[in-house]
């Protein structure tokens, strides 16, 4: 079905792809990093390893560090056909819009309404930016 489909469109959809797995990962792995902070050693190397073991023995951490990172591998390889031109506006910018909407899902607030204003027109332009490229 995708071998009909002209190049640059099957990579904007791995893109796409790519902008959600990192995207809305992150509001999961803020949540499940929350309480490092409260961890508190001697010295410095003693912070980092109790760091590690913090979120490294986290499944709600691990989880979702491992589905962003798989982000990255589709990234890595659709970089291999895809335009630079089209991949870093598609994945920055969708970035941007799954992290505000896995938040909402969260129960983040978003305090101001231009967020979604924005979101709109970031798509256009994501979707402008596809429709120039094919």
């Amino acid at each position: 079905m995708l071998s009909n489909l002209p190049d640059q469109f099957v990579n904007a959809v791995w893109l796409c792809v790519v902008a959600f797995l990192w995207g809305f990962t992150n509001p999961f792995i803020k949540r499940a990093g929350s309480g490092i902070e409260s961890i508190k050693k001697e010295n410095y190397v003693s912070q980092f390893l109790a760091e590690l073991k913090f979120l490294f023995t986290n499944w709600k951490y691990l989880l979702p560090f491992f589905i962003n990172q798989l982000g990255s591998v589709v990234f890595y390889i659709t970089l291999s056909s895809a335009e630079l031109s089209l991949a870093v506006p598609i994945t920055n910018s969708l970035t941007f819009v799954f992290t505000v909407l896995a938040g909402t899902l969260l129960g983040e607030s978003i305090e101001n309404k231009d967020t979604y204003i924005g979101m709109v027109l970031v798509t256009a332009g994501v979707g402008i930016c596809v429709a120039g490229k094919t």
